[in-house]
């Protein structure tokens, strides 16, 4: 709702009533109220809702607030299934009220408007779900727990330091949860981490408060896991096991140690088929892979590619290309090099590929790396990325370089989440 004349003073704990419209970026939907912005979450759109303000006031150009009560109801949405979900709780999710296929829509909404806005495309999206993922649960492979001052594993509030204990995760998997994390009590400890594999490997690094003074493994609790690690980052050091998890995809096992790895169980099978059919590999054919982690697709492309074919994989972390040369060692056409993607391409002495896997983090590749790599020529891109306005900030930047969105393939890896994966083809136009 909006009305005209001077702003009422308003702050943080004021409730207004809204009329919800467009779903935004960040898992909020946008109200206006007396002519400003408010990104409301726990929404959804054309609903009306009771919302408490969380952050802004009468000066503030815009207003976040929570959805604490529904007055009109959309039909997509349903009671959550975490009873840490909701107004002031758990700030992990985002779409836990919200009906699986709804929020696949509701992503696929910000992705299509990501395009328009920042790209100049319009393309209708379509968010996939991963084979196997029908409720949205038990997926997630990795999570990092916080603890509270009794010693309790849990996750922040929204926007807050504050912890939440809580009995266990609903989106974590099933092997993650065995773990006993949550039910065991964290004394000296800042925060958990929990990795899995699909092989039922657990790593479970324990993080010591800045006041523990170390944490003894004797003042460990019995957590069940394959290896567990204090510290944080490479510095770690282990107190039982190893420090890597073996994971299986494409066909191989890969060894992940220090690189990164998809939280979704499925989705490195799915990305790796979304990469081939996006490029197409023909044999003797030679190509870049960008930050290329710990060499899950260099591998794939390496083997359409053949003999006479090749794959330079690119990355700025030494434990990942310390793992991809483990992973990679008989495949002879992966050639594996450990540098910033930024500072290799300018110098790398090569004039011409012929395909580019671009998986950067979440910020994107930017504008320096996609001139490098257009400078290339490469007939086609397949750029694999987390953030949608990243992604189309650097499809316009490829537009402006002669490079078309061919095709765009969104993926459900974040069930319950407001997060999505896109694998974008770009191909070349213009000489």
């Amino acid at each position: 709702m909006s009305s005209g004349g001077s702003l009422a003073p308003m702050g943080p704990g004021d409730e207004i009533e809204l009329e919800v419209g467009a779903v935004a970026p960040g898992g909020h939907c946008v109200a206006r109220h007396e002519g400003r912005v408010v990104f409301v979450r726990h929404a959804l759109p054309g609903e009306r809702v009771r919302a408490r303000i969380t952050a802004g006031g009468s000066a503030a150009k815009f207003l976040r607030a929570d959805g604490v009560e529904v007055l009109a109801a959309s039909p997509d949405r349903v009671v959550a299934p975490c009873p840490y979900a909701g107004p002031g709780k758990c700030g992990g999710c985002d779409w836990q009220h919200v009906a699986l296929d709804a929020q696949r829509r509701l992503k696929a909404a910000v992705v299509a408007e990501q395009l328009h806005r920042l790209a100049g495309v319009d393309r209708d999206v379509t968010v996939e779900p991963v084979p196997g993922d029908e409720d949205g649960l038990g997926w997630r492979t990795r999570v990092q727990y916080a603890v509270d001052a009794d010693g309790r594993a849990g996750f922040r509030r929204h926007r807050s330091h504050e912890v939440i204990a809580v009995d266990r995760c609903r989106i974590a998997h099933a092997h993650v949860d065995a773990s006993g994390v949550t039910r065991l009590r964290w004394p000296g400890a800042e925060a958990i981490e929990v990795a899995a594999s699909a092989t039922g490997e657990r790593v479970v690094v324990v993080r010591p408060t800045d006041t523990s003074g170390g944490l003894h493994p004797s003042r460990l609790p019995d957590v069940d896991a394959t290896s567990v690690l204090v510290g944080s980052g490479p510095e770690a050091r282990v107190v039982r096991g190893r420090r890597y998890l073996t994971e299986q995809a494409a066909g191989r096992s890969w060894r992940v140690s220090g690189g990164f790895w998809q939280v979704h169980p499925g989705a490195a099978d799915v990305l790796v088929a979304a990469v081939l059919e996006a490029l197409q590999p023909q044999t003797g054919e030679r190509a870049l892979d960008l930050y290329s982690g710990v060499g899950l697709f260099a591998g794939a492309v390496a083997e359409r590619l053949g003999a006479d074919g090749g794959v330079i994989a690119v990355d700025g972390s030494r434990a990942a290309v310390a793992d991809a040369r483990r992973n990679l060692h008989d495949v002879r056409t992966v050639k594996l090099v450990t540098a910033s993607v930024e500072m290799w391409l300018p110098h790398s002495g090569l004039n011409s590929v012929d395909l580019v896997v671009l998986d950067p983090p979440r910020s994107g590749a930017r504008r320096p790396v996609v001139e490098q790599i257009a400078r290339l020529r490469p007939r086609t891109v397949a750029y694999v990325a987390c953030d949608p306005a990243a992604l189309a900030r650097d499809i316009a930047y490829f537009a402006a370089l002669g490079y078309e969105l061919d095709a765009i393939r969104a993926f459900d890896l974040f069930p319950m989440t407001q997060h999505v994966e896109c694998v974008a083809t770009l191909a070349r136009v213009s000489p």
